[in-house]
């Protein structure tokens, strides 16, 4: 009944700090909390949200004072295809009459050969403006 209290209280403190930074980060700082006071990284990965790989590498960086980079979000995801191209692209927007997102679309393909939906043509005109 107290390890449901716990949990439930630490869900309860996850998601207000969540209003005032990432969630990601809230879970890590509730990991490193739990670590430190000897929980188990299979406990931790259950009360924290974190997978046990997540947990163990976490730990891992504790142990090796490397806590510091802990604290650190990256930016994660890949980067656009269009990325290296957006510039020729948005030239030839404005130099042609394209009417249409699949017409952009279609004109990516067949001048850079990178093949991008009519969404992804909508967030980089949404980038560029």
């Amino acid at each position: 009944m107290a390890e449901q209290n716990m949990n439930g209280n630490i869900s309860k403190v996850i998601e207000f700090l969540g209003i005032f930074m990432p969630i990601t980060l809230v879970k890590r700082i509730v990991c490193i909390v739990l670590l430190s006071v000897g929980i188990s990284a299979e406990e931790t990965a259950r009360i924290s949200g974190f997978c046990e790989k997540t947990v163990k590498s976490i730990k891992k960086k504790l142990d090796s004072n490397e806590a510091d980079t802990l604290f650190v979000i990256s930016g994660g995801g890949r980067k656009s295809p269009l990325a290296d191209f957006e510039s020729a692209i948005v030239d030839e927007i404005n130099q042609n009459a394209y009417y249409t997102k699949q017409q952009i679309a279609d004109m990516i393909f067949d001048k850079h050969g990178i093949k991008v939906t009519p969404q992804a043509v909508g967030k980089l005109l949404k980038k560029r403006n």
